[in-house]
């Protein structure tokens, strides 16, 4: 059979066709066990060490520590962008090449698992260190642990603590009543009614993770737990949709308001006084705005309405079903899963750790925004939750802008979604 891209994307997206390793959904592949010696040379696909400054961490000092304790292991390293991960690893499942380590976005473990394209963990490697349960949530699929998390980027609201003095605002908002009023009182026009200013910039990060964070502070989810039925298309998904479309309204927000990434913010510039943010604003903060840090004029809170909610994304390293050398792939995902290779990939990238060992160190200590997400993965919540979801990801961004620029209502668009998750789901 010649694969396309097409049709890897079908099998991961999962119709009930063979995944392209050539291994059914309902079993019978023969996954090779992790107990042999503990050598060979073997892959690694990573979206994670990005730049030459990523580089340099990955091969100056990461896998020099891994190869000090496992000398018989040679490792080559495949780089990508997170853009690109999926297609990367289709297109390696397609020509028979699945790398024997891979590291996985937040959602992506039920889809793959599902399709035994990744080989599960001893079940006790999440006990060796503090793992929030929510954490370890998006590395299980079917009750089994199929990875390990190493950095998390959280979904949090920034803002400007000079602004709200200005406007006489003492306190960031209590639920969503708060956020739209207080959107109206912070936004700025010209004399022709142009804005200047927004009062809350939603749309500076995904549109999919934003609706997702306001979907979870609505106290909704998006799927059950088998994940199986869809359960975003209820009153608190159209809801947490129809926000946007109110703030737009009222002219204290404007979907033309974004931070292009890698530039300065909205917030940054003073054109939002409140914006969705990733926790790693405070890197970027500290090199291109040092003095809104040293001046404290930016604070951080978690998104709340019926619950306080922080989406919860990030990056987890797995091993591939098929790898040649299974012992040797093991290794690296344990090694790569450690504090000691956790801390400085965090740092690199301003992420937060996915181990709460790491909560003293004086890399959070010193980062606001890091410190307040680990303070507060109790209330963290995780996009994906079906193994249909590489397809549905896709979709969601596209229908929901639907309705931010006019075309549908809200609940127009949400039904919309609903229904193109169910046909994705129908096809397992």
């Amino acid at each position: 059979m010649e694969y396309t891209r097409r049709s890897v994307l079908t099998a991961l997206g999962l119709g009930a066709v063979a995944a392209a390793t050539g291994c059914s959904a309902s079993g019978g592949n023969t996954q090779a066990a992790a107990d042999g010696p503990v050598e060979g040379e073997i892959s690694l696909l990573t979206p994670l060490f990005e730049g030459s400054t990523g580089k340099d961490l990955l091969e100056g000092k990461l896998l020099p520590a891994f190869k000090q304790k496992n000398p018989n292991v040679t490792v080559k390293v495949d780089y990508t962008t997170y853009a690109a991960l999926n297609e990367k690893i289709t297109t390696s499942l397609a020509g028979g090449l699945m790398p024997d380590v891979v590291m996985l976005g937040v959602g992506w473990i039920p889809p793959f698992a599902h399709k035994k394209v990744l080989a599960p963990l001893p079940d006790e490697l999440a006990k060796r260190y503090e793992y929030e349960d929510r954490v370890l949530e998006p590395s299980r699929y079917d009750g089994k642990l199929y990875a390990l998390p190493m950095v998390l980027d959280t979904r949090i609201v920034t803002y400007r603590k000079d602004l709200f003095a200005e406007a006489g605002i003492k306190a960031p908002p209590k639920d969503w009543a708060e956020l739209r009023a207080m959107s109206k009182e912070l936004a700025r026009s010209d004399g022709s009614g142009k804005l200047t200013r927004v009062g809350f910039d939603p749309f500076s990060i995904d549109l999919r993770q934003c609706w997702e964070t306001f979907l979870f502070a609505n106290d909704g989810n998006l799927f059950d737990e088998s994940g199986q039925q869809v359960k975003f298309n209820d009153d608190r998904g159209v809801e947490a949709l129809q926000l946007f479309l109110d703030v737009i309204k009222d002219k204290s927000a404007d979907y033309s308001f974004k931070s292009s990434a890698g530039q300065p913010t909205t917030l940054q510039q003073g054109r939002s006084a409140m914006m969705m943010s990733n926790n790693s604003l405070w890197v970027q903060l500290k090199k291109q705005s040092p003095e809104l840090l040293e001046e404290d004029k930016v604070g951080a809170f978690i998104l709340a309405n019926k619950v306080p909610a922080m989406l919860q994304g990030g990056t987890m390293v797995a091993r591939s079903a098929s790898s040649k050398h299974a012992a040797a792939a093991q290794a690296l995902v344990e090694f790569m899963g450690t504090p000691e290779s956790i801390l400085p990939t965090a740092e690199q990238r301003g992420s937060v750790p996915g181990v709460q060992d790491l909560r003293t160190s004086q890399y959070v200590k010193d980062n606001g925004f890091v410190k307040l997400a680990l303070d507060n993965m109790s209330k963290a919540r995780s996009e994906g939750g079906t193994a249909a979801w590489m397809e549905i990801r896709e979709k969601i961004k596209t229908t929901l802008e639907t309705a931010v620029v006019g075309k549908r209502t809200a609940k127009e668009a949400i039904d919309e979604l609903a229904n193109l998750s169910k046909e994705a789901i129908s096809r397992l």
